[in-house]
């Protein structure tokens, strides 16, 4: 299957199940939440969760496109990417977690064709303050998948306060030897499926509380899911990344850790243009910033002389597209040329300023926050710029 007719039989099944498809957002949350970018397709729905009547009724699905900065320094391994797409299904305050995790498990086995014998899950195990899981340990039990209880790893919150809950993983063994340990245990076991019971809200003192209704929320990661049914080994070599993977090798030999950075750093940055974001040194803007100074550095490591002015515009073409986005494909492209230019000049003038006898030696703090604000050098280009 193809990313799209992964969408297609993902949504078709859940409409036939009672959900109604909500329209993704884009990378930008609604007013008042908190987060700089949506990082999950339940940010949006926050409010419905918490029990406001959602206008298409108790039982959704939708396709929505996240970004989340926590994963950037595990950009490079076989499995994360900073903006990626996330197939979800919420139920709120209808069926509870045992139907989810039953429809999750049909819909893997039937409609994706995994065989069962490659599935693991995790349920949390209960703490001092919430009982375990059994109602998704019965049913896991029932379909005769095996089972790790955990606590940490099976709580699933959206912050030190707001809504939480125990979830159940689903994870699909990528060895090529029969299924072994556990998804603790062997990191062959690759998480493909959350299901959250979302019952409670954790309050400031760290208290839990009811949620007026009891939610179920999943989230379904397209590319790694799609990389999976492909046969693939990384994220990097499923269908929709196809041609970063074609055309960046012949215009920047890379190794592969640096040629999947390279390439998902650009097409995220390539996304958070389309959604109206630009170069700052706060916020939002300061995460694309980011995005495309790690890309420079890289490139520049092994040939100073490499320039994003090279980046082939069937890629950005090819990125604006597949995200719905309607920018003109020359923008993103002068975005990310200025970008460049004014990263050189930082560089220029950071080597001049460290040449300076006060920094020769060591660095302490007070040096760091001199560097920053007086002359703009942030922490990590300073520590770039100087011999290791």
């Amino acid at each position: 299957m193809d990313t799209e007719e992964i969408v297609r039989t993902f949504v078709e099944y859940y409409e036939d199940r009672g959900h109604h498809r909500i329209t993704g957002s884009t990378l930008l949350p609604p007013p008042g939440d908190p987060v700089l970018f949506t990082t999950s397709g339940m940010h949006p729905l926050t409010p419905h969760l918490e029990g406001r009547p959602h206008p298409l009724g108790s039982r959704l699905v939708n396709v929505q496109r996240c970004l989340r900065t926590t994963d950037l320094e595990e950009v490079g391994d076989p499995t994360h990417l900073t903006v990626f797409e996330m197939l979800g299904t919420w139920s709120l305050g209808d069926y509870e977690g045992p139907q989810s995790l039953d429809w999750g498990y049909g819909l893997l086995t039937e409609g994706f064709g995994v065989d069962p014998g490659r599935l693991h899950a995790t349920v949390f195990g209960g703490d001092d303050r919430t009982g375990p899981d059994t109602a998704s340990l019965e049913l896991w039990e029932k379909h005769g998948v095996p089972v790790e209880l955990t606590v940490e790893d099976n709580w699933w919150s959206n912050g030190p306060t707001g809504p939480c809950g125990p979830d159940s993983e689903i994870f699909l063994w990528t060895g090529d030897t029969p299924p072994r340990s556990t998804p603790t245990g062997d990191d062959r076991w690759v998480e493909v499926w959350n299901h959250v019971m979302m019952r409670h809200r954790r309050l400031g003192d760290g208290s839990l509380v009811p949620l007026p209704q009891r939610n179920v929320d999943t989230g379904l990661g397209l590319e790694r899911l799609a990389s999976l049914l492909q046969g693939r080994t990384s994220v990097f070599e499923c269908d929709v990344l196809a041609p970063w993977r074609r055309l960046v090798p012949p215009l920047w030999p890379l190794d592969e850790p640096s040629l999947r950075l390279v390439s998902d750093h650009l097409r995220s940055a390539v996304v958070v243009i389309g959604d109206g974001v630009r170069p700052a040194n706060t916020g939002r803007g300061y995460v694309l910033r980011r995005l495309v100074r790690r890309v420079l550095t890289t490139l520049w490591r092994d040939d100073p002389s490499r320039g994003l002015g090279d980046l082939p515009q069937e890629l950005v073409r090819h990125t604006l597209d597949h995200f719905r986005q309607t920018l003109d494909p020359d923008e993103p492209r002068r975005v990310l040329l200025e970008e460049e230019r004014r990263f050189r000049r930082l560089l220029e003038r950071g080597r001049q300023v460290l040449a300076r006898p006060r920094f020769r030696g060591p660095l302490d703090e007070e040096d760091f926050h001199y560097l920053h604000d007086t002359h703009g050098l942030p922490r990590d280009l300073v520590l770039g710029l100087r011999p290791q």
